[in-house]
C-alpha cells in the first residue's frame, strides 16, 4: 500500500487545536482581569483583616471601582462574559461538594420545615411588595433569591433564569450584603432578651441570616452548639437553592420571560448531583479543603465580571425602591422565622 503525502502537509497547522487557541486568546484579556479583581479581594480582605466580609462582595465593589473609573477594554469583553456564565455555572456546580443530605437530617424534620416554609413564604412576600412598590420584576426575583437563599451566590445563580441586568444583580447583591451584615452584627445580642436556647439560636440564625459568613459569625456569639447548629441549619438551606433555580425557571418558561424562552438550569443538576456524590463517597479533607478554596475563587471572580459590567449611573437611577424592598424583605424573614422557631421550640 502507498501512501501519498507532501511535505506540504506537514507544514498545515492543526484546525482543532488552532481554533482553541484562538479563542483561548480571545478570553485571556478577560479572565486576566476578573482573576486580578478577584485576587484584590483577597489581598484586601488578608491585610486589612476585615475578614467579615467575603471576597466576593469586595469583588463586586472592586470591580464596579474599575468599571466606573476606567472603564474596561474591548478586549477584556469576552473574558469577562465568560467568568460571569461559565466560571460561575461551574462554581455553584462545585459548592455541591461543601454539603451532604446527611446534614439536612442532623437539622430535623422541624427545623427543616421552619427553614422551607421561610424561604417560601420570603420569597413570595418580596415578590408580592416589590409588585407593589413597583420595583422592576427581574430585581425584586434577584432580592427575593438573595434574602430567602444564601445572599450573593443565591443572587448570581438565579440571575441564569431571570436575566437581570448587571445593575439589577449589583443592587440586589448590594441589598442582602447590608442587611445581612446588619443581622450579623444585631443577632447576637437578641437571645436572652427573645428567650431563645442555643439550639433555638442557631436555627433561627441558619434559617434566615443572608450570608454563610454571617451565619457563621453571628451564630458563634452565642456559643459552641449555637454556631454549629446555625451553620448546619443555614448549610441545609443553600441545599434549597436547587430547587429553587429549577422552580424560578420552570414558571418564568411559563411566563414566557426571556427571548422566547427561560434557559433551563442545568449546571443546578450537577449541583444536586455533587451533594449526591458528596453524601455517598467520602472525599479527603484535603481535596475538600482545595475545592472550597478553588470554589471561593470561582464565584468571586465570576463576581468580579459582574461588577466590571455594572454601570454606576444605571444603579442610580433605580431610586430607593428596591432598597426599601431589601429592607421589609429582611425585617419579614427575621420575624417569620422567629414567630416559626418559637412554635417548634
Amino acid at each position: 500500500m502507498t501512501l501519498n503525502f507532501h511535505a506540504d502537509d506537514l507544514q498545515q497547522p492543526n484546525t482543532g487545536w488552532t481554533l482553541v487557541a484562538q479563542a483561548g486568546g480571545r478570553l485571556l484579556p478577560g479572565l486576566a482581569l476578573t482573576f486580578g479583581v478577584a485576587g484584590l479581594a483577597y489581598a484586601a480582605r488578608w491585610t486589612t483583616g476585615v475578614t467579615l466580609l467575603s471576597p466576593m462582595i469586595l469583588a463586586i465593589v472592586i470591580g464596579m471601582a474599575v468599571r466606573n473609573t476606567f472603564g474596561v477594554s474591548e478586549r477584556a469583553h469576552p473574558g469577562v462574559a465568560f467568568s460571569l456564565r461559565r466560571l460561575l455555572r461551574l462554581a455553584i456546580m462545585l459548592l455541591g461538594l461543601q454539603l451532604t443530605f446527611g446534614q439536612v437530617a442532623e437539622v430535623g424534620l422541624s427545623g427543616v420545615a421552619v427553614i422551607a416554609a421561610t424561604l417560601a413564604a420570603t420569597f413570595m412576600f418580596t415578590i408580592g411588595l416589590g409588585r407593589a412598590l413597583g420595583v422592576e420584576p427581574r430585581l425584586a426575583q434577584l432580592i427575593a433569591a438573595g434574602t430567602s437563599i444564601c445572599g450573593a451566590s443565591a443572587v448570581i445563580a438565579a440571575n441564569t433564569v431571570t436575566r437581570g441586568s448587571d445593575e439589577d444583580v449589583a443592587y440586589a447583591v448590594a441589598c442582602v450584603t447590608v442587611f445581612g451584615s446588619v443581622a450579623m452584627f444585631l443577632y447576637p445580642w437578641l437571645p436572652g432578651l427573645l428567650h431563645l436556647d442555643a439550639h433555638a439560636y442557631g436555627l433561627w440564625s441558619g434559617a434566615s441570616i443572608h450570608e454563610i459568613a454571617q451565619v457563621v459569625a453571628a451564630a458563634f456569639q452565642n456559643g459552641q452548639e449555637s454556631g454549629q447548629f446555625g451553620t448546619v441549619a443555614k448549610l441545609s438551606r443553600v441545599i434549597l437553592l436547587a430547587p429553587t433555580v429549577l422552580a424560578m425557571g420552570f414558571f418564568a418558561a411559563r411566563r414566557g420571560d426571556g427571548a422566547g424562552r427561560a434557559p433551563t438550569p442545568w449546571f443546578v443538576l450537577g449541583f444536586v448531583a455533587l451533594v449526591a456524590l458528596n453524601s455517598v463517597v467520602a472525599i479527603p479533607a484535603e481535596a475538600k479543603a482545595v475545592i472550597a478554596t478553588a470554589t471561593a475563587f470561582l464565584l468571586s471572580a465570576a463576581l468580579a465580571a459582574m461588577g466590571l459590567s455594572a454601570d454606576l449611573r444605571k444603579l442610580k437611577a433605580m431610586g430607593l425602591r428596591p432598597l426599601l424592598l431589601g429592607l421589609a424583605s429582611f425585617l419579614f424573614i427575621a420575624s417569620f422565622s422567629l414567630v416559626l422557631v418559637k412554635l417548634a421550640a
